[in-house]
């Protein structure tokens, strides 16, 4: 194609259009003066506190990210310190005031406590997570066959410590530190070779054992719910990789997968350190005993004084605190080192709202009276200089049925003089009678039902969607007693109250048609037909104490085997702590079931090497029978407390 050529004057009119356009381009790359300093100083006026954030050494060089809030009034302050792998820039700065309060309120352990008792609040991140350096490892291992390095959270928290006494000038060189969950574990930590400068220790329903009865298993059994918090968790330094939800209720999430071990391949979960530790070890080998605390903290001698606090109904950590109080207590032979406090809580309620669990009323805040009248004086007394007096028991213990608090020299004790803790057989017996008496019979029995894994007992009612995961322990058992795959055995109404004080344990004799299978017991109040007051509670089924056990670990807890189908075996194991009165005009109910899901991950009922990585085919229909005959009693025994 042949064009014209262009005219003189067009040319020169788009040159000039040209110059026109360009101009203004050129004008735009000269900036407007950055309104923003390099760096700007707050003046903070009016506040009632100084924030300093530091980066801590420890002895291998690694820097731990430090938040530290004095009071501006502090002069011989105590120091409270929590060691967190949630963010300790966020938990100190819940909402940006002038306040120390309201700055810590919403998360910290003790916010009344602190500004009311003007501690300086020191909050720090632990090694690899948000603002420290290192790498991260979930529930760090003390130095030692799983720990080859030179460093874990007792150097951690020495280091650290020792560094604040020396480098805050308001303080009077005395620590205490406290925490919940894993921040509770991490105070237990610091009781292994302890700084001289740590006064007291307050481990709140903290992690303790992982495989016997705490996050990740029970008693065999996967905690699959728990698989969400490991992504989140580890998945990133700063938790910015959240777990995904996929179905509204995850039951169906679930179910859909197949096992745990698929959900975390779908996932991508064998990216990170610990799931593949979890994958490795489903088993309580020497991974899992190396690392349990109530085993480390046995062979420590007894230096600072602990408050333990457990929850009555703590849906995470229900095994740690009594577990470490049993190995600890012995050896407080003074009768001055060792505290416990139980009350009627969720994991962490303690330090939120504590005057009812969802349809439970307690009559009064039960949180706020620990905070104001246990917590508070305990801490002053170790920690202040004029140390003033405490009147703290060895035992506070709330009793759940009566709504009352109890003063106690030990645990279990029952009550504080004149009666004992007798362990008492309550028989599951024919026609599904739960009595105090054994049975008379001399013929075979049992009670039967088929546990069918394609349909899950669900452990709370769906849809299942995490929204009130705090008080499902306290949910409504009716349901499930509903359930042909649930046994149901439920004593008469009782004419005088019953009180127990410590650990249930159940006591089965099961056979199961399968060669593996779960047993889950739970220990239930249930409630008259009508309640005065509260209709909502007219024929309740109450949770007080439950557990499961996986079949496969009867007769040993390290080395899984297949079950003998069809053979009467015993299955013995403790169920939680527990402090009740089952009231006149109750009765008392116990309920068998085979999954509890999806809490637990499915027992496929036939024998695999390892469940994470069960098949669809191994999912098989299985015959449970529970027996109840002479020789072959099945019970759940009871620490009833009598009087002398």
């Amino acid at each position: 194609m042949i064009t014209k050529p262009l005219s003189k004057s067009i040319l020169l009119a788009l040159t000039f259009g040209a110059f026109l356009f360009s101009a203004p381009l050129g004008a735009q790359a000269q900036t407007l003066p950055n309104e923003t300093p390099d760096k700007f100083t707050p003046t903070n006026d009016g506040f009632d506190h100084v924030r300093r954030e530091v980066m801590i050494p420890m002895r291998d060089g690694v820097k731990l990210h430090t938040v530290i809030l004095v009071p501006k009034a502090a002069h011989r302050a105590p120091i409270l310190l929590t060691r967190t792998p949630y963010n300790a820039t966020d938990l100190t700065k819940h909402i940006n005031s002038s306040h120390l309060g309201p700055s810590l309120y919403g998360y910290d352990n003790a916010t009344d406590v602190v500004v009311e008792g003007g501690y300086i609040r020191v909050v720090q991140d632990i090694r690899g997570k948000y603002g420290s350096e290192g790498e991260y490892v979930m529930n760090r291992p003390v130095r030692g066959p799983l720990n080859s390095t030179s460093v874990d959270h007792a150097t951690d928290t020495y280091d650290t410590i020792d560094w604040l006494v020396k480098n805050i000038p308001e303080t009077n060189g005395k620590v205490g530190i406290l925490g919940i969950s894993y921040d509770g574990f991490l105070p237990l930590m610091a009781l292994i070779n302890p700084h001289p400068a740590l006064k007291v220790s307050v481990p709140m329903n903290p992690m303790v054992d992982g495989w016997m009865g705490d996050d990740w298993f029970h008693h065999g059994a996967f905690r699959q719910l728990g698989m969400s918090y490991i992504y989140d968790q580890e998945a990133t330094r700063a938790n910015d990789l959240r777990w995904w939800t996929s179905h509204f209720d995850d039951y169906n999430m679930f179910m859909e997968a197949g096992s745990a071990g698929e959900l975390g391949r779908r996932r991508g979960l064998e990216q990170v350190g610990f799931w593949r530790k979890l994958l490795e070890h489903p088993s309580y080998d020497v991974f899992w005993r190396e690392q349990a605390v109530d085993k480390l903290l046995a062979k420590e001698p007894l230096q600072v004084p602990v408050m333990l606090v457990h929850s009555l109904w703590d849906q995470e950590d229900i095994y740690g605190d009594i577990a470490v109080y049993k190995e600890i207590e012995p050896k407080d032979t003074n009768n001055d080192k060792v505290f416990l406090v139980m009350g009627p809580w969720h994991h962490g309620q303690e330090i939120r709202e504590g005057s009812a669990l969802g349809a439970i009323k307690f009559g009064s805040d039960t949180a706020l009276y620990f905070r104001r009248e246990i917590l508070r004086p305990f801490l002053d007394h170790y920690l202040k200089d004029d140390a003033p007096r405490m009147n703290t028991a060895p035992v506070t213990a709330f009793e759940t049925g009566t709504n009352n608090w109890q003063r106690l020299s030990s645990w279990p004790a029952g009550c504080e003089s004149g009666c004992t803790v007798k362990p008492t057989p309550l028989y599951l017996d024919s026609g599904l009678k739960a009595s105090f008496d054994a049975s008379r019979s001399d013929k075979p029995g049992y009670e039967e039902y088929i546990s069918d894994p394609s349909k899950p007992v669900p452990f709370r009612a769906r849809p299942i969607d995490g929204t009130t995961w705090r008080q499902w322990l306290v949910d409504d058992q009716r349901e499930q007693s509903g359930r042909p795959d649930v046994l149901v055995f439920t004593s008469d109404v009782l004419k005088a109250p019953v009180k127990i004080s410590g650990e249930p344990i159940a006591n089965l004799i099961a056979s199961t048609s399968g060669t593996d299978s779960d047993w889950v017991v739970k220990l239930i109040d249930l409630y008259p037909d009508e309640v005065a007051g509260q209709p909502n509670l007219g024929g309740y089924q109450l949770m007080i104490s439950a557990d499961i056990f996986r079949g496969r670990y009867r007769e040993s807890l390290e080395t899984a085997k297949p079950i003998a189908a069809g053979k009467p075996l015993l299955y013995r194991w403790p169920l939680p702590t527990a402090n009740h009165v089952f009231l006149p005009g109750h009765r008392i109910m116990v309920q068998i079931q085979s999954s509890w899901f999806p809490l637990y991950d499915r027992n496929p009922q036939t024998f695999v090497k390892n469940i994470f990585w069960a098949k669809p085919g191994d999912y098989q229909k299985a015959t449970q029978r529970i027996y109840n005959a002479p020789g072959q009693a099945s019970f759940v025994e009871l620490p009833l407390v009598t009087m002398r």
